[in-house]
């Protein structure tokens, strides 16, 4: 085994047959992937789809039901009716059809877990062909030539060819909990243990500190790390809080099932009924009563929505925070970039006079102000695909921007009057002096700080213009001073002390960095849903506060405060008087966790950005960490449950309305499937214990829970998102499954489809010829009004106002769902196998009728609860 670290680097040229310069060529890289193949860890060894397959018997009620419909079929061998073969096998035939939907929707499932995983996928920068490339980390084989600075993940083990004051981050590996300092240039014993290599950098570290250039040496399990996952399958099955706690409800419900099934036997058996007809009754009744669709229903409705989400500018890493971002009351956000275009942008000018508007039809005074700025500037302005490009200092190229929009182009200001010397900015000076030619003499243009400038202008109306510049402050402006000063000749060398006095001042300029169109919009609706926006920023107190302002993050008795500030407060007294703050300005990433701490203590949910290496702590502290994915780093990125790819404050938003409407949705699946099955229960049992016979066959309870009601329950959760969603409060942290009377209704919508389903099986029975008749009728009320409620428990509106063509995987599921009723119903060979008579036209009336009846009672329970709610 080579030895890295303890080989000189031509040793380590000549073996990897790379250049340190150039990279690998296209056509070694193509011969070290098939050699060495992709740089990943061997995941879990994914199931085969027979293992899928067999994993669905497992349930302990399926494989109690195989069991009854094997004693079935036994009973019908040794007895003399053909018929008597038909139940058993429709029922391994529902549970087998059962099996292969589950297969289906784990598939869908995974398929769409696999898709979030590689978009979240980490990037490297490497060196290929001579040119700088960004690829995907997986691509990276040995030999390639990385590069790496703070914020970056180490993609691969590699050689240090070059560093920088770099520290690493190696406590994954090492247990190190302080930065491990690197050199390229140390030399290292060959049995050195791996925290003391100092010239080798590890895959799934990351870089703290400073920069460097490295030859990738091992790949995917060659490396450290491979060797650690050689030895510990570390991939586990996560579920999200909301699954645990269906799985929780599962087993309370099977428990509850079981006893129910228990009476029912007891009952039937004492009324005299066969003993195989009553236990196949009560073991259907007892897989009914169970939704086992319902966690591969949620897990497909979160990873559909996270590919929504994707579309929407927001790649969800991890599907619990889909769930915590329906929660979230508290938005920490960054200002630059976030709340902000994060482009500076002239929006002011003042020469002697008033203070003007600066846009693309500025008056003359005002253009000649720009050009005699943009003439002391350096940075250049670019259109390209229709967008602006800018290059060089932000202060500069807004300067250039808006000379560019009154027709003043730099190439075209610098061909008129070329720059024949300069003096440079330098942060003591605070000024920047160009020698341009103009009218063919030479004119030394000076632009700075206002304070700076004022001392050295020896004409112009200097009183006003302290005023002008004080009025722009208030405002948050970023304030330039312009002045020039003519020269007899173009000096040997410029010296600041005779260039830069006796100046004519010219005017000022006012720009800010201003707030993004949309951001204003996502404030008012963060407002509007009960969800507290905070700015956090690195900027001065007045420029944050003012912007802030703007937005409506800073309003009536709101406060702003400074990182210094914050620090001369005690915790308790922090916690106190949290509230208050809406602004906080020259702030730590230290000073970010205390913040995020802070609320957390106070009982909210709270969302926070980042994008730099020190934000990562608070990025994991936080209920949902939200990197940036233009000026993020990768460790930023890891650290955060959600990336932003357009840095926009306004996509925070949109990912919080789309988790409140994914969580609304399941909800409704809940909602749905735990009605129509307790409805299923109490038909039974009610029956049961009034009549001594049961008005479903076991093939019919089967039918409705394993086949009717899993397509509509699927397309519940594809519902658009409600209009009215962010005007509802975020929901409590630990709020359960059953809040806001969900528990009731599901009871409530129980009992009124047994009612129903009871009134079918009387009639029938009593009016249209016997048991077989009613336990027809008692099939179709429930199986049709279960379909019907769908329309009912998609929306919290009237049905007549939520049209249902909008979702229309919701009007294909019905559609299907009502044919395979139909198919049952009405096809005599098929009607025969399940048991289903023909009825006079009267009685599908009568059906249909009572099938109807969830929609007239839900629309009067919708009507009241809107009438009660406009009374409060």
């Amino acid at each position: 085994m080579l030895e890295w670290h303890d080989m000189s680097l031509d040793e380590i040229t000549k073996e990897l047959q790379t250049d340190f310069d150039s990279g690998l060529t296209s056509e070694q890289v193509l011969e070290k992937k098939q050699q060495f193949g992709r740089n990943t860890l061997a995941g879990k060894k994914k199931k085969t789809m027979l293992q899928r397959f067999l994993e669905q018997f497992k349930d302990a009620m399926v494989l109690i039901l195989i069991l009854a419909a094997v004693i079935s079929f036994a009973v019908a061998w040794n007895g003399h009716e053909k018929t008597e073969f038909l139940e058993p096998l429709i029922i391994l035939f529902i549970v087998i059809v059962n099996a292969i939907m589950g297969v289906v929707q784990e598939s869908k499932a995974e398929k769409a877990l696999d898709a979030l995983q590689n978009m979240s996928s980490p990037h490297a920068k490497v060196i290929r062909n001579g040119k700088l490339e960004v690829i995907e980390s997986a691509e990276v084989v040995p030999g390639d030539i990385i590069v790496f600075e703070a914020g970056d993940y180490i993609p691969a083990d590699a050689r240090l060819i070059e560093s920088a004051s770099l520290k690493c981050e190696e406590s994954a590996l090492t247990g190190e909990s302080v930065p491990s300092e690197k050199d390229a240039r140390a030399e290292i014993a060959a049995d050195a243990p791996l925290g003391d290599r100092l010239n080798m950098i590890f895959t799934g570290c990351s870089v703290s500190y400073g920069r460097g250039k490295a030859v990738v040496t091992d790949t995917g399990m060659n490396t450290q790390m491979g060797k650690i996952a050689r030895l510990l399958d570390s991939s586990s099955d996560n579920q999200t809080p909301l699954q645990l706690k269906l799985a929780k409800l599962g087993k309370y419900l099977g428990i509850l099932a079981i006893g129910i099934c228990l009476i029912i036997f007891v009952i039937g058996w004492l009324a005299g009924m066969k003993a195989l007809d009553i236990f196949m009754i009560a073991v259907s009744l007892a897989v009914s009563a169970i939704p086992e669709g319902l966690p591969a229903i949620v897990t497909i409705v979160l990873a559909l929505g996270v590919q929504r989400m994707v579309k929407k500018n927001a790649i969800i890493r991890r599907l619990p925070a889909v769930e915590t971002l329906g929660s979230a009351s508290v938005i920490c956000s960054d200002k630059t970039g976030t709340l902000t275009q994060n482009k500076m942008t002239v929006v002011n000018g003042w020469t002697e006079g008033a203070l003007q508007p600066v846009n693309e039809d500025a008056p003359d005074n005002i253009k000649h102000l720009l050009k005699l700025a943009a003439l002391a500037s350096d940075g250049s302005v670019e259109i390209a695909d229709g967008k602006e490009k800018h290059v060089g200092d932000p202060t500069e190229t807004a300067i250039i921007s808006a000379a560019m929009k009154n027709g003043m182009s730099k190439e075209q200001i610098n061909a008129e009057c070329p720059r024949v010397g300069e003096i440079p900015f330098d942060s003591d000076r605070k000024l920047m002096t160009t020698v341009n030619m103009m009218d063919g003499k030479p004119v030394a243009i000076v632009k700075g700080a206002c304070d700076v400038m004022f001392s050295r202008c020896a004409s112009g109306d200097l009183e006003q213009a302290q005023k002008v510049n004080k009025e722009m402050a208030t405002r948050a402006l970023r304030v330039l001073a312009v002045g020039y000063k003519r020269l007899d000749s173009v000096p040997e060398s410029l010296v600041s002390e005779e260039i830069e006095n006796g100046l004519t001042f010219v005017g000022l300029i006012g720009m800010i960095d201003p707030p993004r169109e949309e951001a204003k919009e996502a404030v008012a609706t963060c407002i509007m849903a009960g969800i507290r926006p905070i700015m956090i920023t690195g900027d001065h107190i007045v420029t944050a506060s003012a912007i802030a302002k703007e937005l409506g993050i800073l309003r009536e008795g709101d406060l702003a405060m400074t990182g210094t500030e914050l620090s001369q407060m005690n915790d308790e007294e922090f916690a106190a008087n949290i509230r208050k703050y809406s602004v906080y300005a020259r702030v730590s990433p230290e000073d970010k966790i205390r913040i995020v701490k802070a609320w957390q203590a106070a009982g909210e949910i709270v969302s926070m950005t980042g994008d730099g290496v020190n934000d990562a702590p608070a990025l994991k502290q936080a209920d949902i960490g939200c990197a940036m994915g233009i000026t993020g780093t990768d460790v930023a990125k890891g650290a955060a449950d959600m990336t932003l790819t357009d840095d926009n404050f306004a996509t925070i938003v949109e990912a919080v309305q789309e988790g409140r409407g994914i969580y609304d949705n399941i909800k409704k699946a809940i909602q749905f499937l735990l009605g129509t099955n307790i409805g299923e229960v109490i038909t039974v049992f009610m029956a049961m214990l009034f009549w001594r016979e049961s008005p479903l066959l076991a093939m019919h309870l089967l039918w409705l829970n394993l086949v009717t009601d899993g397509l509509p329950a699927l397309a519940m959760g594809v519902e658009p998102i409600e209009s009215d969603i962010m005007t509802r409060k975020p929901k409590p942290k630990n709020e359960g499954l059953f809040a806001d009377g969900l528990g009731i209704r599901v009871v409530l919508q129980g009992v009124m489809f047994a009612a129903l389903t009871l009134i079918g099986y009387y009639t029938g029975k009593t009016y249209f010829g016997g048991v077989s008749a009613g336990q027809t009728m008692a099939f179709l009320v429930l199986s049709a009004s279960q379909l019907f409620h769908v329309l009912n428990v998609r929306t919290k509106k009237s049905i007549f106002v939520s049209p249902l063509h909008k979702n229309k995987y919701m009007v294909g599921a019905l559609v299907i769902s009502f044919l395979l009723i139909a198919l049952i119903s009405f096809v005599p060979p098929i009607a025969q196998v399940f048991k289903i008579a023909m009825l006079p036209a009267k009685a599908y009336l009568l059906a249909l009728g009572l099938s109807v009846a969830p929609i007239v009672v839900i629309e009067i329970e919708k009507l009241i609860r809107l009438l009660f709610r406009k009374k409060k």
